[in-house]
């Protein structure tokens, strides 16, 4: 065999060519590395995104409530909003439902009402009472105080 150093430097550039396996193996690591710091974060963000949705409705739901009273003696409506079933005009957004309490104040003719939103992909829910917006998570341990 007459090998000529020529032929011995393709075969060895043949061997150059691609990605090795550290290569490759580093590539995964720095993204899953990437992933790891990202996904939690993305995470955060949308849970923030859902409550900010449900105490915008929580507003504009006060706002078609004291139009309702306004026009109808102080009293207020009750029932719950859909996006596919409004209640007296009031469309929360999609995705979000929002029911509405009215009630009198004992017996008399002062009336007052609560709402609360819930987001079906948030743990979380908010309540309007008393002008007073607060949201919640479903675990009464999270949210209650300790004296």
């Amino acid at each position: 065999m007459n090998a000529s150093p020529h032929s011995e430097e393709r075969n060895m550039a043949g061997y150059k060519k691609g990605f090795t396996l550290i290569e490759i193996l580093m590539v995964v690591v720095v993204i899953g590395t990437l992933a790891a710091v990202a996904v939690p974060q993305y995470s955060a963000s949308k849970k923030k995104a859902f409550v900010a949705v449900m105490i915008a409705d929580l507003r504009s739901a006060a706002i078609y409530e004291e139009q309702y009273a306004a026009d109808n003696h102080g009293q207020f409506f009750s029932g719950t909003a859909t996006p596919d079933a409004p209640l007296n005009g009031f469309t929360p957004s999609p995705n979000v439902t929002v029911t509405m309490t009215a009630f009198n104040i004992m017996g008399s003719q002062l009336a007052d009402w609560t709402a609360i939103a819930r987001h079906p992909q948030s743990s979380e829910s908010c309540e309007l009472r008393a002008g007073m917006i607060t949201c919640t998570t479903g675990s009464a341990q999270a949210t209650g105080t300790l004296n």
